[in-house]
């Protein structure tokens, strides 16, 4: 597992299954890229001028939605992870 610092969090990606109108199931090559997921680890948060350290906004079990061109996707063994500041996060799905 990856342990993220500052405030960088780890997500898994939800990948959802996309089927057309008619019923027919899109290849991975066809589908939507997705931008949810599940927030898999967060860092201890932005460490401040007088040196603490911001409070992060989301926790671990989250299910937010991230914004698409942000983070660097990791693979670790045969999980792949996306980790991204927590500014790139859009919003929380509740």
């Amino acid at each position: 597992m990856l342990k993220p610092l500052g405030n960088r969090i780890v997500i898994e990606k939800t990948e959802k299954e996309q089927t057309t109108k008619s019923g027919i199931i899109l290849t991975d090559s066809a589908k939507e890229k997705s931008n949810e997921g599940t927030v898999a680890a967060v860092g201890p948060g932005r460490l401040l001028e007088n040196g603490t350290r911001a409070a992060m906004e989301v926790s671990v079990g989250d299910h937010v939605v991230y914004s698409p061109y942000g983070g660097t996707e990791v693979k670790v063994g045969d999980a792949t992870y996306l980790v991204l500041t927590e500014e790139d996060v859009l919003a929380i799905v509740q």
